[in-house]
Protein backbone atom coordinates (compact mmCIF):
# COMPACT_ATOMS: atom_id res chain seq x y z
CA UNK A 1 0.00 0.00 0.00
CA UNK A 2 2.99 2.59 0.86
CA UNK A 3 4.44 1.64 -2.43
CA UNK A 4 1.65 2.44 -4.23
CA UNK A 5 1.31 5.65 -2.76
CA UNK A 6 4.86 6.98 -3.55
CA UNK A 7 4.59 5.18 -7.18
CA UNK A 8 1.49 7.60 -7.73
CA UNK A 9 3.28 10.52 -6.26
CA UNK A 10 5.91 9.94 -8.63
CA UNK A 11 3.77 9.95 -11.26
CA UNK A 12 1.67 12.85 -10.29
CA UNK A 13 5.22 14.92 -9.68
CA UNK A 14 6.49 13.94 -13.23
CA UNK A 15 3.25 14.55 -14.97
CA UNK A 16 3.01 18.10 -12.68
CA UNK A 17 6.77 18.80 -14.49
CA UNK A 18 5.69 17.93 -17.80
CA UNK A 19 2.52 20.00 -17.97
CA UNK A 20 4.33 22.98 -16.32
CA UNK A 21 7.33 22.34 -17.96
CA UNK A 22 6.75 21.46 -21.78
CA UNK A 23 2.99 22.17 -22.21
CA UNK A 24 2.32 25.30 -20.26
CA UNK A 25 5.11 26.82 -22.03
CA UNK A 26 4.34 25.71 -25.81
CA UNK A 27 0.76 27.03 -25.37
CA UNK A 28 2.45 30.56 -24.20
CA UNK A 29 4.67 30.61 -27.20
CA UNK A 30 2.27 29.85 -29.52
CA UNK A 31 -0.26 32.35 -28.10
CA UNK A 32 2.68 35.00 -28.00
CA UNK A 33 3.28 33.93 -32.12
CA UNK A 34 -0.77 33.93 -33.01
CA UNK A 35 -0.18 37.86 -31.52
CA UNK A 36 2.62 38.88 -33.44
CA UNK A 37 1.39 37.21 -36.83
CA UNK A 38 -1.51 39.48 -36.44
CA UNK A 39 0.55 42.33 -35.56
CA UNK A 40 2.58 42.06 -38.25
CA UNK A 41 -0.57 41.56 -40.71
CA UNK A 42 -2.07 44.36 -39.54
CA UNK A 43 1.11 46.87 -39.69
CA UNK A 44 1.17 45.46 -43.67
CA UNK A 45 -2.22 46.82 -44.13
CA UNK A 46 -1.33 49.59 -42.69
CA UNK A 47 1.19 50.16 -45.24
CA UNK A 48 -0.30 48.33 -48.66
CA UNK A 49 -3.22 51.18 -47.45
CA UNK A 50 -0.87 53.48 -47.20
CA UNK A 51 1.15 52.83 -50.57
CA UNK A 52 -2.52 53.33 -52.45
CA UNK A 53 -2.81 56.47 -50.77
CA UNK A 54 0.37 58.05 -51.53
CA UNK A 55 0.09 55.76 -55.55
CA UNK A 56 -3.45 57.80 -55.64
CA UNK A 57 -2.44 61.28 -54.51
CA UNK A 58 0.48 60.90 -56.95
CA UNK A 59 -2.40 59.69 -59.65
CA UNK A 60 -4.31 62.90 -59.12
CA UNK A 61 -1.35 65.27 -59.24
CA UNK A 62 -0.26 63.57 -62.51
CA UNK A 63 -3.83 64.40 -63.91
CA UNK A 64 -4.02 67.76 -61.77
CA UNK A 65 -0.72 68.78 -63.82
CA UNK A 66 -1.81 67.38 -67.08
CA UNK A 67 -5.12 68.99 -67.02
CA UNK A 68 -3.05 72.51 -66.29
CA UNK A 69 -0.52 71.65 -69.04
CA UNK A 70 -3.49 71.35 -71.39
CA UNK A 71 -5.84 74.36 -70.43
CA UNK A 72 -2.23 76.31 -71.11
CA UNK A 73 -1.98 74.59 -74.72
CA UNK A 74 1.23 75.28 -76.92
CA UNK A 75 1.90 78.28 -78.66
CA UNK A 76 3.75 78.11 -82.21
CA UNK A 77 4.79 80.81 -83.32
CA UNK A 78 3.98 81.52 -87.04
CA UNK A 79 4.61 83.93 -89.92
CA UNK A 80 2.00 84.02 -92.93
CA UNK A 81 3.89 83.41 -95.78
CA UNK A 82 2.10 86.14 -98.42
CA UNK A 83 2.23 84.64 -102.29
CA UNK A 84 3.62 86.62 -104.72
Amino acid sequence: MLLKIILWGIVIYYLYKFVFGVVMPVSKATSDMKSKINEMQRAQEQFIKQQQQQQEQFQKQKVHEENIHLKKGDYIEFEEIKDK
